[in-house]
């Protein structure tokens, strides 16, 4: 049986360097998550840390393996997946070995199987994310939309499902109305990352909607904006400012004190969408971001708005 640490042991001095990493590593990646992160109560906050420190690992390896492997050459893109497949392998073990009570390497999955336990987040949810990771190294293209959500379901919707579990919010109503906030921040970064992810050998955007619209790959890898480029985005934006407006219905099914980050988590990603239009629909020379003063702004409107809910 595995003894139980005494309040103020080591063990809890360890743990906390584990939280105080996760938040070190969201401070760094995820600057509209922390931002909205910040308004959450003490224990809620540090738990969320966890959760994305979780995520940001795979996510990075899937993405940007060369800047995680140190070698003399250059990798080739099979040797590339197979270590990929082998980092998921590995933290999917460990991620297990973790939640069971085992001590691991890494202090990400040590905070995080901590936040498991404490919330009783069903392991299918986490297992479900690397899922959608290994889905990418095999997987470029997607014929629909419909088809899309197959891998966003894993990438995105699961982590608003563990968010909820965090909240304890977890009637089917509220997971639903996560799942689509998920959905939604998931789209939003294909939208602003359209170039990056070409460089990367992935498209994100329904194969049938593009042909829709006339637009072929090619003209994605020139970064060729035209008018067919722009009325495919502003209706793909228009679908992400729909799927924003539903998932904000299931802000009252959450508890009073977690309503607003969550809703002003939601605001700051939409605005995203806004960052695109102004830059004309360029997501291949121009990074849509929000500026500092642009967040406190909708933190202030969105307070206001909260606050006569």
């Amino acid at each position: 049986m595995r003894m139980i640490q005494p309040s103020g042991s080591r063990a809890d001095a360890d743990l906390e360097r584990d939280y105080a990493h996760c938040q070190s590593v969201q401070r760094a990646y995820g600057v509209s998550y922390y931002f909205a992160t910040r308004f959450f109560p003490p224990e809620i906050r540090r738990a969320v840390y966890a959760l994305y420190g979780f995520v940001r690992s795979p996510d990075q390896w899937v993405d940007c393996p060369d800047e995680t492997l140190a070698v003399a050459s250059p990798l080739s893109r099979a040797e590339r997946g197979a270590w990929v497949r082998a980092q998921l392998d590995s933290y999917e073990r460990d991620l297990i070995r973790a939640v069971c009570g085992e001590r691991v390497e890494s202090p990400s999955l040590r905070a995080f199987a901590d936040v498991v336990r404490r919330y009783k987040i069903p392991l299918r949810y986490p297992l479900e994310f690397l899922d959608a990771m290994r889905m990418d190294l095999k997987h470029a293209r997607y014929a629909s939309f419909e088809e899309l959500q197959t891998y966003t379901w894993g990438s995105a919707s699961v982590v608003g499902i563990m968010m909820c579990y965090i909240l304890g919010a977890t009637s089917a109503e509220a997971l639903h109305y996560a799942a689509t906030m998920g959905l939604a921040m998931q789209m939003t970064n294909f939208l602003r990352d359209v170039g990056e992810d070409w460089q990367r050998g992935r498209v994100y955007l329904p194969q049938d909607e593009l042909a829709r619209f006339g637009i072929r790959e090619r003209q994605i890898a020139q970064g060729i904006v035209d008018e067919r480029w722009r009325r495919f985005m502003q209706f793909q934006i228009d679908r992400c400012r729909a799927l924003y407006a539903q998932a904000e219905q299931g802000i009252g099914l959450l508890p009073r004190e977690v309503q607003y980050p969550v809703l002003l988590g939601g605001r700051l990603y939409a605005r995203i969408l806004n960052a695109i239009e102004r830059n004309r629909y360029d997501v291949f020379r121009h990074r849509a971001r929000t500026t500092y003063a642009e967040k406190m702004a909708i933190a202030v409107r969105t307070y206001a708005e909260w606050r006569g809910w």
